[in-house]
Formats: C-alpha cells, sequence, structure tokens
C-alpha cells in the first residue's frame, strides 16, 4: 500500500517527531545534544526553514517548523538523520540505524493550536518528570522563549511574537501560558493527530487546506480548543 502523501505547505507550521530505534536512547552524553542542535542549526539555515520550539528527550525529538518551501522539512529531518548517525556511530563506534522509521510530521494551522503545540512540546520534560520546572531542563527552547537564554537556533512564530508588545511581556504571557498546562483531551489530539499525520487546526482552517490540496486532511470535526486549561496532574 502506497504511503499517504504529507501535508506540506509552505508557511504552515509542522509539529515533528522522530523516535529512537524500538524507544532506544539515541543521545548518551551532553555532547550530542550539543552536535544535534549544532547540526540542526546549520541545516535550517541552510534549507532557510524557521525553527519556533523543540526538545530533545533521552529517545525521541520534538520540533516546531516552519518551512518557506513546498519539501524543506523532509530535507532538513533526512540530512539531519543522517549527518547524526554518522556521528553517532563513529563517536560510539557503533553501527546501524539509531532512528525509528520515518519521522511524523503534523501541520498546524491557527495561532492558537500552534501555541499549544509549541506548549506540550515544551512541557515534554515535565511530563516526564525528569524536573520540576521546564526551565530547569537544559535542551529545550523553553529557557529562550520563557527567560530569554540566548539561542540562536530560535526564530520566534507570529504567534509568540503577538502574546505581548515587547520581549519581557511576551516571555511573561508565554510563562505563564506554559504552566496553565494542556487540559487532557487537549493533550490526546495532539498526540492522535501526530501519530496519524492529519492536520491540527480548526475546521474552517481544514476545508481551506483541503480544497487547496484537494484531499482530505483528516477527521472532521475539531473544535476551537478551550482558552483556559486544568492543572497539570502529578
Amino acid at each position: 500500500m502506497p504511503r499517504r502523501p504529507r501535508i506540506d505547505l509552505p508557511g504552515i507550521a509542522q509539529h515533528v517527531v522522530q523516535r529512537g530505534n524500538d524507544r532506544q536512547p539515541c543521545f548518551f552524553d551532553g555532547i550530542d545534544y550539543v552536535r544535534y542542535l549544532q547540526d540542526l542549526r546549520e541545516i535550517v539555515r541552510r534549507e532557510q526553514c524557521a525553527v519556533h520550539a523543540y526538545v530533545l528527550m533521552t529517545n525521541h525529538v520534538h520540533l516546531l517548523m516552519t518551512p518557506s518551501a513546498s519539501g524543506q522539512i523532509g530535507r532538513v529531518m533526512q540530512a539531519l538523520g543522517r549527518r547524526y548517525v554518522r556521528y553517532i556511530n563513529e563517536h560510539y563506534r557503533r553501527t546501524g540505524t539509531l532512528w525509528e522509521g520515518r519521522y511524523k510530521s503534523c501541520p498546524v494551522a491557527d495561532d492558537r493550536y500552534l501555541l499549544q503545540c509549541q506548549r506540550y512540546i515544551e512541557l515534554n520534560p515535565l511530563r516526564a518528570r525528569m524536573v520540576a520546572d521546564p526551565a530547569d531542563y537544559r535542551w529545550s527552547s523553553h529557557r529562550h522563549n520563557a527567560i530569554g537564554e540566548p539561542d540562536p537556533l530560535i526564530h520566534p512564530h507570529p504567534a509568540w511574537r503577538a502574546l505581548g508588545s515587547d520581549l519581557d511581556s511576551r516571555r511573561q504571557a508565554w510563562r505563564a501560558l506554559v504552566m496553565e498546562t494542556i487540559a487532557p483531551a487537549e493533550t490526546e489530539a495532539i498526540r492522535l493527530h501526530l501519530q496519524r499525520q492529519h492536520l491540527y487546526a480548526p475546521d474552517r482552517f481544514r476545508r481551506a487546506i483541503e480544497a487547496q490540496l484537494g484531499r482530505a486532511t483528516g477527521p472532521a470535526k475539531l473544535g476551537r480548543p478551550r482558552k483556559r486549561v486544568s492543572p497539570i496532574n502529578p
């Protein structure tokens, strides 16, 4: 059965995840995280693809990126995957694959949906009980987006910039939004759309993009997320 074509449109952000093979680690030491981010920064600069958020977990990676042209995300992930696997195999004197098949991607339309995905990404270490505060996790965009730690990889999405009139107010608003966390139903919706690689967007956006592509982009109907969300469960 042929693979379902990805929904790949310029200017539409994509939530991307790539997992280690058989859920095994893909980072073994601090230098590995540094190398991955260096490679990612070089490749997205070459491809002119904007990274808005990321988190590097022990056995998987989440990225939120907006391509400026069709095919960019695929080229970024292919080049990054090959380069990083080559580094790992040479550095640790190992052979074989590192990643679990193809990466998964979910296009995200609508600013509120995008901010929910960005928040979901940056809360991964907290959900995994690796830290008590997402700002305590080093390998994430949260330290840049929430407290202003320099990170040359990050290009804020217009939805994040709209949170305030200046950097301080945006960071304060982002910290508050992140700590509200995501309601269980919304968390499940993000995971389901990513797993099925469906467009994550309100129904009106979905209809417009389906008309542009000439095919279905996922299940109908998805309502707007709730503005307020419940606290995270321990």
